[in-house]
């Protein structure tokens, strides 16, 4: 019988550590996710995200997430894609960790951003999570850069990017709820990701199928 990830390549790639796994999600999956945005994401007297998609009702942060997911696949090219990962831990959604390009077979680097649900926080998810994905951008697609952005006071984030080996990368002004916030913004190398690397990551199902929809035509990075 064929399956969505015939049709969708991306849909096989899996990314294994010690205690998690990151896929594309299935429709059950979806909606396990969508209640782990509903049950909290973060303390309601801090933003961390430029956009405010958590300052909704339970029901309203659910429903976002579920039309987030929809439309980073249905608006898929090659030229600038967004691999919106599920992250599992014990079999069930937690949290979601993202990967973007643009031109990737071009300029060599993604970006990252993520979010975790609110019980799960103070375990290192969020930097094994991470960790998960830049491996998937160094080693399996051949990334040589891999850059986040973190808003003033959002320490979780800003520890996980130093952690990893990020260096600074200047800054810029946002606006979001109507206030200028602060963004702190991270770049990582090649070689100080290597350098910095500590969890073994395991990738399944990258092929020339899955390389030809990330626009680099087949052949793995290393």
């Amino acid at each position: 019988m064929t399956t969505l990830a015939d049709h969708l390549p991306i849909y096989r790639i899996r990314l294994r550590t010690e205690r998690l796994e990151l896929r594309l999600a299935d429709t059950e999956a979806l909606g396990a996710l969508a209640d782990a945005a509903a049950a909290g994401v973060h303390d309601p007297d801090f933003m961390p995200f430029l956009v405010p998609w958590t300052d909704a009702s339970p029901a309203e942060r659910g429903r976002s997430v579920a039309l987030w997911y929809h439309r980073s696949i249905g608006a898929w090219d090659k030229d600038e894609w967004q691999l919106p990962f599920v992250v599992f831990h014990e079999g069930a959604p937690i949290g979601m960790q993202e990967i973007t390009a643009k031109a990737f077979a071009i300029t060599r680097e993604v970006a990252t951003g993520s979010w975790l649900g609110l019980a799960h926080h103070g375990n290192g998810f969020g930097t094994e999570m991470r960790a998960a994905v830049l491996h998937f951008g160094f080693a399996a697609l051949g990334a040589e850069w891999a850059t986040s952005g973190s808003l003033e006071g959002n320490r979780a984030s800003e520890g996980v990017s130093r952690r990893l080996g990020y260096r600074e990368d200047g800054i810029g002004h946002e606006v979001t709820q109507g206030v200028r916030r602060l963004e702190l913004r991270w770049r990582l190398g090649r070689e100080d990701w290597e350098a910095h690397r500590t969890r073994e990551v395991e990738v399944e199902g990258v092929d020339e199928e899955v390389m030809a929809m990330l626009g680099l035509g087949g052949g793995a990075g290393e």
